[in-house]
């Protein structure tokens, strides 16, 4: 059987985003990285672990993939988010009634915050 190990994300400042993502995710980052390579890891052991890649790329708008985080409490993940360095994404498409929040990290890597209460 084959399973997602890890999500990789091309980043232009490594240290900033691996604190942006450690403290969005609650993850932990793994000691003996390289200059340009970190891997961030859930605490528990469960799920994927988040890679980030320091290669210069630009970002693609719309991305052609995303990470769908769920929350219990999406409006006060929202804000904690935010307050991380994240930006809200205003999108015309959205439907008035949707699920989910976009944000994007602090280099513009979109994300979504996915409301999973119900």
């Amino acid at each position: 059987m084959i399973r997602v190990g890890s999500i990789v994300i091309r980043v232009d400042d490594l240290e900033r985003q691996a604190e942006f993502w450690q403290k969005a995710l609650g993850y932990d980052r793994r000691v003996d990285d390289s200059d340009d390579f970190a891997l961030l890891y859930p605490a528990d052991g469960r799920g994927p672990n988040v890679s980030l890649d320091q290669v210069r790329a630009r970002v693609q708008v719309p991305p052609r993939i995303h990470l769908d985080l769920y929350a219990d409490d999406q409006a006060k993940e929202v804000q904690r988010l935010l307050a991380l360095g994240a930006t809200e994404i205003h999108w015309k498409g959205r439907p008035a009634d949707a699920d989910y929040v976009i944000l994007a990290d602090p280099e513009g890597n979109r994300f979504c915050v996915v409301d999973a209460s119900s």
